[in-house]
């Protein structure tokens, strides 16, 4: 099992403070793109259309030179990330402020990232480290959005561990959609993000190195599916501000469940996803404007 020393934790903490920015032009081919992905309707876009909530994910990709790229298909550590030698690294969620002042095509726009916390815990499967990454992303005309991601970095697993016992999701939501996430849409996603992490696209790197039963479900292809689903039931709804958290991976071998649940006011929406026997996978929430 990876274990992390004082010294080593110490090391990573001096990541904390590090910042770097990136360039780039809004562009309508990766929107037409992840329009069909998702089975979404859209008219094409063209310049001037806002980009939809979440979907800033199809730009300002790292792009490392293959020579850089480690084995489990990430670039190399030690970068702007810190050098974490825990082996499983996910997307544990994140949160997300938006201002009245889009990113729309035609733009070019700049991302500015800084690691704003490294933090290190013990759990009952081992080592967890956490890192809090802060994005901010401009345009010409100013701020358009302010993002924070969390990724958590975990030991491999071990033959007989404790598992995290599951939470059952609440039933009964007025708003439902089934996603079937087949080997094919995990790729399509992963390629319009350039995302060369090789747990959803390779099924024997996952189940023989990582441990996993399949291939594993984006963390932020099932957030960006919750916000679609607010879309599809309130299309004229402007996202003010959203919040997700990861629960419980979500594996390619069954369909799983986007659930929405509009408040009185229909201001405030909560949202999670579940898998096909019932348990919590993610939890989210959104405000609209």
């Amino acid at each position: 099992m990876h274990t992390l020393n004082e010294d080593q934790v110490a090391h990573l903490r001096s990541w904390e403070g590090r910042t770097e920015s990136h360039r780039d032009d809004i562009t309508a081919a990766p929107l037409r793109g992840l329009s069909a992905t998702l089975d979404r309707a859209d008219s094409a876009p063209g310049q001037g259309t806002a980009v939809p909530p979440l979907w800033h994910w199809l730009f300002f990709l790292p792009q490392a030179p293959q020579s850089q790229i480690g084995p489990d298909g990430h670039p190399l550590r030690g970068g702007f990330l810190p050098p974490v030698p825990l082996p499983r690294r996910m997307w544990a969620g994140g949160q997300f402020t938006w201002t009245d002042n889009d990113l729309v095509v035609g733009d070019t726009a700049e991302k500015t990232s800084r690691i704003a916390s490294v933090q290190h815990k013990s759990g009952r499967t081992g080592d967890l480290l956490f890192v809090e990454v802060e994005h901010n992303f401009h345009n010409t005309r100013g701020l358009c959005l302010r993002e924070t991601h969390n990724i958590v970095y975990r030991a491999a697993a071990l033959p007989g561990a404790p598992e995290v016992p599951p939470v059952p999701a609440e039933s009964g939501a007025p708003w439902q959609r089934e996603f079937v996430p087949d080997p094919v849409s995990l790729f399509r996603y992963s390629a319009l993000t350039f995302n060369g992490h090789r747990i959803h696209y390779d099924r024997s790197y996952v189940t023989q190195e990582e441990g996993y039963p399949g291939l594993i479900v984006h963390g932020p292809l099932i957030a960006t599916l919750l916000v679609d689903l607010v879309r599809r039931h309130v299309p004229s709804a402007r996202m003010a501000t959203f919040q997700f958290r990861a629960v419980r991976p979500t594996f390619d071998l069954h369909p799983f469940r986007l659930n929405g649940r509009p408040s009185a006011d229909g201001k405030t929406i909560d949202l999670w996803a579940c898998d096909h026997e019932g348990w919590l996978t993610m939890q989210a929430q959104a405000t609209l404007a």
